[in-house]
């Protein structure tokens, strides 16, 4: 009979007869190590590997009223077209972008984040490119990434299977707040454009896709993005707005008043939560165009664009509600940066015209948002 004791030399790990590879996770650990170093400011103390992140506080002390701000995400069924072409280092900044853009929304400068990687099986490179698109957003965004649990399970998910999540934390002076209480009639709404879908609405562009029988491997040159095939463009990052807001917030005093990540729900749904009662805008879609990919998608779908307008950013990643007098400026400071901005609509105070409006959203008693008129047809996003 073979000899069960722990110190055989032929004895198995019952942990890794139950299908969990611990060596695989300390591997992954190894290949991550020096991106995630890469985001680390002398605030972190303790380098990776600790039971928990530490942070060093201290400059919090600078704040006369310090609000600390918190979010929470993940990337959705984009994972899924990931899992299909087996490329995951662009699956991480997604994830920045729904976490950490969060906190910027109430002007926020965040400080750590952490993440949550769920597996069938621990593939050490795999698991270490997520991370490293992890820390490469985090380091755009100037977010240290503190730490992070990889963890695997069999019977659970397939072998191929994962699905990733994040939180961060940022702070903010409490008189430097943004949102609905600062907005004010006749402020501007600016937009900000987007980089494609970011990671809302993947699972209506899965049916699609499967719907219209292409394959991610298919070259997918009407989509207008940098990859050749549709799971290359589908897997385009979300942008990161971060720090260029952040820019705008400090070298325009109050000229920003609320600021609107078009997640999910879409534009009129996400701009609604950060109006106060009583107000309404009109957006414009005659202001831009969406980009090719929302197009092509919709038209595989047999759908009409303003029947995803719920669902997909259509082009917009952000939206800023501007003092009017200061608007000019700071679309000409965002384009500066690379971002394609321009004005989509103007708060209005009282009664709202009769018609289809998005009252708030998410539990959020907001003001009142629809879009109007038609897109225009060029081409581009603008």
């Amino acid at each position: 009979m073979a000899s069960t004791s722990p110190d055989a030399p032929d004895a198995v790990n019952p942990y890794t007869a139950a299908g969990v590879d611990t060596a695989a996770g300390d591997l992954a650990v190894e290949l991550m190590k020096s991106a995630v170093r890469r985001t680390h400011g002398p605030e972190v103390l303790g380098g990776v590997g600790g039971f928990a992140g530490l942070f060093d506080a201290s400059a919090l002390r600078a704040y006369a009223k310090p609000l600390l701000a918190s979010s929470t995400d993940g990337v959705g069924t984009k994972v899924a077209i990931a899992q299909a072409i087996d490329k995951h280092d662009t699956i991480g900044i997604d994830l920045v972008g729904m976490v950490v853009d969060d906190i910027v929304v109430v002007g926020a400068k965040p400080l750590f984040m952490t993440d949550y990687i769920a597996c069938g099986k621990v593939f050490p490179e795999r698991i270490a490119d997520i991370v490293r698109g992890i820390a490469r957003g985090a380091a755009e965004t100037g977010t240290a990434l503190v730490g992070g649990e990889t963890a695997e399970h069999p019977g659970l998910l397939g072998i191929n299977d994962y699905d990733v999540a994040g939180a961060a934390t940022g702070v903010v002076e409490a008189d430097r707040l943004l949102g609905a209480e600062r907005v004010r009639d006749g402020d501007v709404v600016l937009a900000l454009a987007s980089s494609g879908l970011h990671s809302n609405g993947y699972s209506l562009v899965r049916h699609i896709v499967a719907g219209a029988g292409i394959q991610y491997g298919d070259r997918a040159a009407d989509l207008g993005a940098h990859g050749t095939t549709w799971g290359e463009a589908l897997l385009e990052p979300t942008r990161l707005y971060t720090r260029p807001l952040l820019r705008l917030i400090a070298e325009t005093g109050d000229a920003v008043h609320a600021l609107s990540h078009v997640t999910g729900g879409g534009i009129a749904a996400n701009l609604a939560r950060v109006l106060p009662l009583g107000t309404w805008v009109e957006v414009d879609r005659s202001t831009w165009s969406p980009p090719p990919v929302f197009r092509v998608l919709a038209d595989l779908g047999d759908l009409d664009l303003q029947a995803t307008e719920g669902t997909w950013n259509l082009g917009i990643g952000f939206l800023a509600v501007v003092a009017a007098d200061k608007a000019e400026a700071a679309a000409s400071a965002l384009t500066a940066e690379g971002f394609a901005t321009w004005q989509v609509g103007v708060v209005r105070a009282g009664q709202h015209p009769a018609g289809d409006f998005e009252q708030g959203a998410k539990g959020v008693d907001g003001g009142a948002v629809r879009l109007v008129g038609a897109y225009s047809e060029n081409n581009g996003a603008k």
